[in-house]
């Protein structure tokens, strides 16, 4: 498994001069990052972006780790063969027309296993985007960094069986400065699982958090169920389960060939098996931004820190819902509080620093709060549209780290607002465009807790 994500050597069967080939932005992906053991195989050229082709693995001289196809699916069966010949040791088909398309491909794919049987060689697809792991830069996306950016280095690594959803997350995660690990889109899943890789990730150094997209299991419910269970105990797994309806799931059996199977019977094996499941697009990148980033809760009690009372009102009726313990501050702490805050504040919780807040007066409350044992989570409300609100708020939250218990902040507003969340994000401070969704994150820290 190891060489999908750190191979000494690479081959791109289907390797094109034409950049509107999908085989020449993948080859171009590797020329860019520089692999100095890289193999274009295309029987029709001499040459491509100055590496010497080849027009079969079997003619490249010494080993091979990995190699990616991107052929027409009539012509992988032989050259998936001449890779296990070649002894290959993982290989990532990208093309489709297997399963997913009806009779014909299932026939196609099946006998794609045959071959497979009793060797050593991994696959990873076919009908897949395959890989992008930001440590090594192995690359294997056909889709161009104009269209689609690549995260910087972090700790989440994200498995899918949809390269639609992983490509849009990739995007999303580079816009919002969340790093990524490893990611992994294993399509039709002929011979590599989401069990296989998650019970690899879970051994991953790298990876702190993992996120997942199914549709189905290609593997047997118990093996997932146990791998899953020994690896919830080392690091949260968070997954988004698609096909849950009856024709959710008519639409799955379509896109990548799988059995969505019932939903509750998904749910309940999530549960027993320590993963947290989102129930959305954005709870999954939710979860895993406040997860990578942020120290389990000893508790549940929740300060909320606000400057707009509507959105601490908010906040705190989804904090209520979710089961959240929401103390007002004891005597001694107002005290406190009052001793440096105007008369007018509100001192309850949540704690309303009213509409002409400063940056000291956020850095007061979120320090006294938190330096207290009378909280261990909190909530910053920042809206940036105070006008006597100041960018030093980002310098006082992000010290407020030093205090190791989780902060989320809920900041919403155009250009002002947007430039002071990316620095809270560069800080591994987790943003969120609406109360209860921050409120939702935070609790997915609880839950994880407690099945701890």
């Amino acid at each position: 498994m190891q060489t999908f994500f750190s191979p000494k050597s690479v081959a791109v069967i289907g390797a094109s001069r034409d950049p509107n080939k999908l085989g020449y932005i993948v080859f171009s992906n590797f020329v860019n990052n520089n692999f100095k053991h890289l193999y274009p195989i295309n029987p029709n050229a001499d040459e491509i972006l100055g590496r010497k082709c080849y027009k079969s693995v079997l003619d490249v001289k010494g080993d091979i780790d990995l190699v990616v196809i991107i052929i027409p699916a009539k012509s992988v069966l032989q050259a998936l063969s001449e890779c296990i010949k070649k002894k290959v040791k993982s290989v990532v088909i990208i093309t489709s027309g297997f399963s997913e398309t009806g009779e014909v491909g299932r026939k196609l794919e099946d006998e794609l296993k045959q071959i497979l049987q009793k060797t050593k060689t991994r696959v990873i697809g076919p009908n897949c985007i395959g890989i992008y792991d930001a440590y090594s830069g192995v690359d294997t996306l056909f889709l161009s960094r104009e269209r689609c950016m690549r995260p910087v280095k972090g700790s989440i690594s994200f498995i899918t069986q949809s390269g639609a959803v992983g490509s849009t997350i990739l995007d999303v995660f580079y816009e919002n400065k969340i790093g990524i690990s490893k990611f992994v889109s294993y399509g039709n899943g002929v011979d590599v699982t989401e069990t296989d890789l998650i019970d690899f990730l879970g051994k991953d150094n790298k990876t702190k958090v993992i996120i997942a997209y199914l549709e189905g299991l290609k593997d047997s419910g118990s093996r997932f169920m146990k791998v899953a269970k020994k690896v919830t105990r080392k690091k949260p797994v968070i997954v988004l389960k698609a096909g849950k309806s009856s024709k959710g799931m008519q639409a799955v059996s379509s896109h990548t060939g799988s059995l969505a199977g019932q939903a509750q019977i998904y749910s309940a094996a999530f549960k027993q098996s320590g993963i947290l499941e989102a129930s959305n697009w954005e709870e999954l990148q939710d979860y895993a931004m406040i997860l990578s980033t942020q120290p389990l809760p000893k508790s549940n009690r929740l300060a909320i820190i606000t400057d707009g009372g509507g959105f601490g009102v908010l906040a705190t009726d989804e904090a209520e819902r979710l089961g959240f313990s929401l103390p007002e501050p004891s005597e001694m702490l107002k005290t406190k509080l009052k001793s440096k805050m105007p008369e007018y504040v509100s001192l309850k919780n949540p704690i309303d620093l009213t509409g002409d807040a400063d940056a000291e007066r956020y850095k007061i409350a979120i320090n006294t709060c938190l330096s207290s044992n009378e909280y261990d989570l909190a909530l910053v409300i920042s809206l940036f549209q105070v006008p006597t609100l100041s960018e030093q708020v980002v310098n006082y939250i992000r010290e407020a780290k030093k205090f190791k218990k989780p902060i989320a902040v809920c900041s919403v507003g155009s250009n002002f607002s947007q430039t002071q969340n990316m620095n809270l994000m560069q800080e591994r401070i987790p943003v969120y465009p609406s109360p209860e969704r921050a409120v939702k994150a935070l609790k997915s820290l609880i839950d994880y807790k407690k099945m701890l």
